[in-house]
């Protein structure tokens, strides 16, 4: 009877474990070195993972306990997050795996008279076994995605840059709608597994155009994002030191965007002139032929030369530097066939990105949801949007996730210059934003009591600037 309760608490305590590390794997696009080296929490691993695994070592005979108390600490903890484990295919592999690899190992050691049951060999087993699986898997998902795009043969516009690719993909999409059949990759879908998973799942058999986001966090990403699509344009934006802490370098971002250049049935590509590249007659570079840009808390308008000619254009579209975003896709549109003149009146009929720069009116006071807006460019100069504002204006942030100290202080700064109050969310940078933001500042402690303090600390006159946002597991 010790035996099996030694066993069945085994097993428990391996699955809580499991459960713990697939989370975090899911979390960092199942990469053991991202979750070691990049982890924004890493301090979670001790009480989470390797307390719970000393504690059973410690006193194999409690392991019950051991799973009580590990499990009362799990359940804790996820009330707090608001970024959940989703059982998809790969989770449940990974989990069957485990249970087999866990039953396995119990039974060797049951045979040789062990006193203590593995439990990192049957993690480690099955999170090797696990990645072999989903590789093997993957390859196959591909040829899938290969032939389907054979099949359905549309034009394929790739886009990157370090921000706004989201806001191109879904510029573009809306003027070149009424003209083609256009589908676009969701959401912010834009790793090579997440296209793959579309193109298999979603793209309509009908499609004329094709729009694809492409993301990276290291060289090589979105080359093997343009080897599955070898598409026809592509349009490369803004580029800055996004995720600098995986790159290392600003240069090695550069280079992993003009990735993208590298398809076999490139016709043209529009790509933000900030970028020094040796001159090509395909590619079309965008930024300086951008003129009199003026912005407000209506929208934007802004002149942009093509061929010697300007053209005027207004957009409902909050943020100056949407600008370059929008002739972007303009230019784009514009090579698929669209008229000048349509491409002006949609353009005024543009709708923008939930959460980005996306105003909202409620309870009297003026609220710009800026929260996927993660760069410190892009939070400065909406910064600068809303210093006009002739009311009070309030920021709600947890400063800029994946960057140092050395830029939350320019960006506690520049909330010095424009915010009456400042609102600091998130543990990440609040220490680094609490002593360096001069004007009144509320720290919340956890994400569930943001209502309650915005409803404490704002009244109707009010503007509140959502600047970037992150998940409560952070």
């Amino acid at each position: 009877m010790t035996t099996l309760l030694h066993l069945g608490g085994h097993l428990i305590l391996v699955l809580l474990l499991g459960y713990y590390l697939i989370l975090n794997l899911q979390w960092y696009n199942y990469r053991v070195d991202r979750i070691l080296l990049h982890h924004h929490r890493p301090w979670l691993h001790i009480p989470l993972f390797l307390l719970p695994l000393f504690s059973y070592m410690a006193v194999r005979e409690w392991v019950l306990a051991v799973d009580l108390l590990y499990g009362l600490a799990l359940f804790l903890w996820l009330r707090r997050i608001d970024r959940r484990l989703v059982f998809t295919g790969r989770v449940k592999r990974f989990f069957g795996l485990l249970l087999l690899f866990t039953l396995l190992w119990d039974t060797l050691c049951l045979a040789k008279g062990c006193s203590l049951f593995s439990t990192v060999a049957p993690l480690a087993s099955a999170l090797l076994v696990s990645s072999g699986v989903e590789y093997l898997l993957l390859r196959s998902f591909r040829s899938r995605a290969l032939e389907r795009l054979r099949s359905v043969d549309p034009t394929i516009v790739a886009i990157t840059g370090s921000y706004g690719k989201t806001s191109i993909k879904n510029f573009l999409y809306q003027l070149i709608s009424p003209d083609f059949r256009a589908y676009r990759t969701p959401r912010s879908v834009n790793t090579l597994p997440g296209i793959i998973k579309d193109i298999n799942e979603n793209l309509p058999s009908d499609t004329e155009v094709y729009i694809v986001e492409a993301g990276a966090r290291e060289p090589g990403d979105i080359e093997e994002i343009a080897r599955l699509l070898d598409h026809h344009y592509a349009i490369i934006g803004k580029i800055g030191p996004q995720h600098i802490e995986y790159f290392k370098s600003l240069e090695r971002i550069i280079l992993t965007k003009l990735e993208l250049l590298r398809s076999r049935r490139l016709k043209r590509a529009f790509l933000w002139d900030g970028v020094e590249i040796r001159e090509n007659p395909a590619i079309v570079k965008v930024g300086k032929n951008i003129k009199n840009v003026r912005e407000s808390l209506q929208g934007i308008q802004f002149d942009l030369e093509i061929d010697g000619e300007e053209f005027h254009f207004e957009a409902p579209i909050l943020g100056g530097f949407n600008a370059l975003n929008i002739a972007l896709a303009v230019l784009a549109a514009r090579e698929l066939g669209v008229e000048m003149e349509s491409l002006v009146e949609r353009v005024a009929r543009l709708k923008g990105v939930p959460h980005r720069l996306e105003r909202i009116e409620a309870g009297g006071k003026v609220i710009i949801d800026d929260s996927f807006n993660g760069n410190l460019e892009g939070m400065v100069a909406s910064y600068q949007l809303v210093r006009g504002y002739e009311g009070r204006k309030i920021v709600v942030t947890p400063g800029i996730v994946e960057s140092g100290k050395e830029v939350n202080v320019k960006l506690a700064e520049k909330i010095n210059e424009v915010f009456d109050l400042a609102i600091i969310t998130g543990k990440i940078n609040r220490e680094i934003l609490k002593s360096h933001i001069e004007i009144p500042t509320v720290v919340v402690e956890e994400k569930g009591e943001l209502e309650r303090v915005l409803a404490k600390e704002s009244r109707p006159g009010d503007l509140i600037l959502f600047s970037n946002d992150t998940p409560a597991y952070l």
